[in-house]
């Protein structure tokens, strides 16, 4: 079974949690600022927990920036509870990799 797309309130409510994500459309988003080879870095380490956890999230790297979207194509594209997991999992992995 699919997993099941958040409503409103549920999606605002999940947000208020994760300080620095936003929401555009039916994703989360966040950008993070490092050193390029940081990025590619935190990229390689994001890919290996989304394999673990069979969720993955699109990554886009330009100079001194990445950025995370998120969102669950087996629920047409839609925020589900899997995709602020994945968010928690990223802002772990940036915060141990900047102590």
């Amino acid at each position: 079974m699919p997993p099941q797309p958040l409503s409103e309130e549920q999606i605002v409510a999940h947000l208020a949690g994760l300080p620095g994500w936003e929401r555009e459309g039916q994703a989360i988003t966040r950008t993070f600022k490092h050193a390029y080879h940081e990025c590619v870095h935190l990229a390689m380490y994001v890919a290996a927990k989304a394999r673990e956890v069979g969720h993955h999230p699109d990554i886009h790297i330009t100079w001194q920036r990445i950025q995370f979207a998120i969102t669950t194509h087996d629920a047409g594209n839609r925020l589900t509870a899997k995709d602020f997991e994945l968010a928690r999992h990223i802002d772990a992995t940036v915060q141990a990799m900047c102590v």
